[in-house]
């Protein structure tokens, strides 16, 4: 039997996509899905192209195609999938044998899943997989974590398929165990924030501008050659400019205002309060979501009172360039709250991430790609030890330069009751990191009040407690 270079496990979007991507690059794929008819239409893609593909009826028989020590990229959906997966993988592959989860797997069940596998000398590695379809297929970000002796053996396969920047592959190595689906999670939630700010700017123009889907495209193009230039800014000014097919009305006013999400969101959230790292941003774009699926209540509600009306703003394009400022002002203050997160959570797990590492990660192939994630490179290879992204001098004179205008779109919005949770969290954020008093010493006395859990005080060293009641 032939024995081919890599095995992919799962062939839908995804697994096919990073399976022909193999296939392109010269490596010899065998493939496996539990439906046939999926082996047999990624078998029937890759002869097509002229590509090294074969299909293969089960596990074992995969697994008895592939040269060894075998690699072998599972693509199924995360959770109970992936260990049934292991169930039928494990008992054919021997001790040196790559396993490589590549779905949205919450980073605790790949240390288990690393674990299961080391007990038999199968190395595992957990990789974060951002690109979506055109990614998979073209050039992914790739963000493996698990042990290096593993990372080396695979190495020459996945730089190869990844997205290139600047000659550089998105794909490097980023610590041992869950670390490499923990930067993914981060990763989500970070996506989660951008998301939701961008729709907080083409509403605010759609609601206080009285801009159509077409003219608030025209700012969104403009704005991606600047500052803003970004993957997800540039499929929204795409998106404002497609028509419904049935109606020739643009299809973004047809769709339903019901947001999904797949859990990556909510991960980072939990992940961030059980590390004490403030993430107010992406909190409020998981919060978003929720929110939007209140559909009943929303509508009962909107009944109950009246928006108040949208001013008559005579400047249209000068209150354009103040959304615009505070999108990106608001995106920064995400961005620090990600690699915050990934900063501390790397420390206490012993990971020692490489924040400018990952930047240059994010360049290309993932959703999150934009310009301005050379600069966030630069500042981290520079300063390692940052504590916090807007400490940075370049970006702190941006929102220096930027808070007036910041804050005149928030303060419209709440002027005329549209939602700007994002915006709103993010000015709060920076305020919050600007003010070294703050009201939290009330708190604090509350606290001993009731609880007797004692406080610091500011003129002298210490832990005290004060009789308040007596």
């Amino acid at each position: 039997m032939s024995q081919y270079q890599f095995g992919v496990i799962g062939l839908a979007v995804m697994g096919r996509g990073l399976a022909l991507n193999l296939a392109e690059h010269g490596f010899s794929v065998a493939g496996y899905n539990l439906e046939p008819e999926m082996t047999q239409a990624f078998v029937a893609e890759g002869l097509r192209q002229g590509y090294s593909v074969a299909g293969a009826p089960s596990c074992q028989e995969l697994c008895q195609m592939l040269e060894r020590p075998r690699k072998i990229l599972i693509m199924v959906k995360a959770g109970a999938p992936v260990d049934s997966v292991l169930d039928s993988l494990l008992p054919w592959l021997e001790s040196g044998d790559v396993v490589i989860d590549g779905g949205n797997t919450h980073y605790p069940h790949t240390h288990a899943r690393q674990d299961r596998c080391g007990a038999k000398g199968v190395h595992f590695l957990g990789m974060g997989v951002s690109g979506g379809e055109d990614g998979a297929r073209h050039g992914p970000a790739l963000m493996p974590g698990g042990s290096r002796e593993a990372y080396r053996l695979v190495e020459p396969f996945l730089t190869a398929i990844a997205a290139h920047v600047d000659g550089q592959p998105c794909c490097a190595y980023n610590g041992p165990a869950g670390a490499g689906h923990f930067v993914k999670m981060v990763h989500n939630g970070i996506e989660y924030g951008d998301m939701q700010l961008i729709c907080e700017a083409y509403y605010l123009m759609k609601r206080l501008l009285g801009l159509s889907a077409g003219e608030i495209a025209q700012y969104f193009q403009e704005w991606n050659k600047g500052e803003l230039s970004s993957y997800l800014v540039e499929i929204t000014a795409h998106i404002l400019t497609v028509e419904d097919p049935g109606t020739g009305a643009p299809l973004v006013d047809k769709i339903l205002g019901e947001a999904g999400s797949k859990g990556t969101g909510m991960w980072t959230v939990q992940e961030a309060l059980s590390q004490g790292v403030p993430l107010p941003t992406i909190a409020q774009a998981v919060f978003a979501r929720d929110l939007s699926c209140s559909s009943g209540v929303r509508a009962r509600m909107s009944q109950q009172s009246s928006p108040a009306a949208a001013p008559a703003i005579a400047d249209r394009a000068a209150f354009a360039e103040q959304i615009r400022r505070a999108l990106y002002a608001s995106k920064l203050c995400s961005y620090a709250q990600g690699f915050d997160l990934l900063s501390r959570a790397g420390k206490a797990y012993g990971w020692n991430l490489d924040l400018g590492g990952i930047a240059l990660l994010f360049r290309g192939g993932c959703i999150i790609r934009a310009s301005f994630l050379n600069q966030l490179a630069r500042v981290y290879r520079a300063q390692p030890e940052l504590e916090n992204l807007l400490l940075d001098a370049s970006f702190a004179q941006v929102l220096e330069d930027y808070q007036q205008d910041w804050r005149q779109v928030v303060a419209s919005a709440v002027r005329n009751s549209v939602a700007v949770p994002a915006f709103a969290a993010s000015l709060s954020y920076y305020d919050g990191l600007r003010d070294p008093e703050g009201p939290l010493n009330l708190l604090q006395a509350q606290r001993d009040c009731f609880g007797a859990h004692t406080f610091r005080r500011t003129d002298r060293e210490g832990v005290f407690h004060h009789p308040w009641n007596g």
